[in-house]
């Protein structure tokens, strides 16, 4: 392989790797609910944002980053008890309206709270670069794919091992039943709302030292997020995780061999490709309903 490739590969699976951790965010909202949460890229903006924000303030790092991803929970929690809970009931296109409606006054809001302008932050250790194989890689890359690693790893443990774990796996399957097992499954959703939440925020500490971070910088995100989700089938977590590297790999080499002018477009060519020709998703299950 040769060293520009690897180099390809290695800026495709940083991305990548955001794009499951957000990807991851819609697919655990949508199983709780079966609502697309389109402001789940406004919890990468508050996370990246906020924590810029206390940095400047003065706080150290690890601190910055705790506050910074605990009021964005708050935000998932807000969203879903003051947007999503008085609406139930309503149709899921309603729904969906309505997260798109908050990523809109999140992001209106972001602008009153902080500005317009785009901000960085340091990266965790050092930005020396590692040569590996050839290729350049920076420590926070590093950073990125070991968090997400760390993360995947802990969600299985939480959902294949933990009681409420498998109570969140039950409510996807059928919220009915799981509400007639005695499954609180409204407490499931804000739960949900809240961990989709908390990856965001992880996901926008994480990649703002490598980008830099704005108001709008959740929507693209987001966006490419979305795509993971679809790519890897809605609904499915690990394939989410999958969608987003395959999406970050081919972003990435597009950008290298053709031209970075098309490299936001990848992602949304995928998405058509899969629906087109597998709608479920590549790690999706095939069904029918009868109506």
């Amino acid at each position: 392989m040769s060293a520009e490739l690897l180099q390809f590969i290695f800026s495709g699976l940083t991305a990548g790797a955001i794009y499951a951790l957000v990807g991851l965010g819609f697919s655990i909202i949508y199983n709780a609910s079966q609502v697309i949460n389109f402001a789940q890229g406004e919890f990468v903006m508050i996370g990246g944002m906020a924590t810029v924000s206390l940095l400047a303030a003065g706080l150290p790092m690890p601190v910055a980053i705790a506050l910074a991803v605990v009021a964005t929970v708050a935000v998932g929690i807000a969203l879903e008890k003051l947007a999503i809970e008085p609406a139930r009931g309503a149709s899921i296109v309603t729904l969906i309206i309505i997260t798109i409606g908050a990523s809109i006054f999140l992001r209106g809001l972001a602008q009153v709270v902080w500005d317009r302008n785009f901000h960085s932050m340091p990266p965790f250790t050092g930005d020396t670069p590692i040569n590996i194989g050839g290729a350049s890689v920076v420590p926070q890359s590093l950073w990125v794919l070991g968090c997400t690693v760390a993360i995947v790893a802990a969600l299985w443990a939480f959902f294949n091992r933990t009681r409420f774990g498998k109570a969140i796996l039950a409510t996807s399957y059928n919220s009915d039943i799981a509400r007639l097992m005695g499954i609180n499954v409204r407490f499931v959703l804000l739960f949900s709302f809240a961990l989709a939440a908390l990856l965001g925020a992880i996901a926008g500490v994480l990649i703002t030292p490598i980008i830099l971070t704005n108001y709008q910088v959740g929507v693209l995100l987001g966006l490419k997020g979305f795509s993971a989700a679809i790519v890897g089938g809605l609904g499915n977590p690990m394939g989410a995780i999958a969608g987003g590297f395959v999406v970050g790999i081919a972003e990435s080499i597009t950008a290298g061999y053709v031209s970075s002018d098309y490299k936001d477009a990848v992602a949304f060519v995928i998405i058509l490709l899969v629906l087109f020709f597998r709608p479920q998703g590549l790690f999706g299950r095939r069904g029918a309903e009868r109506v």
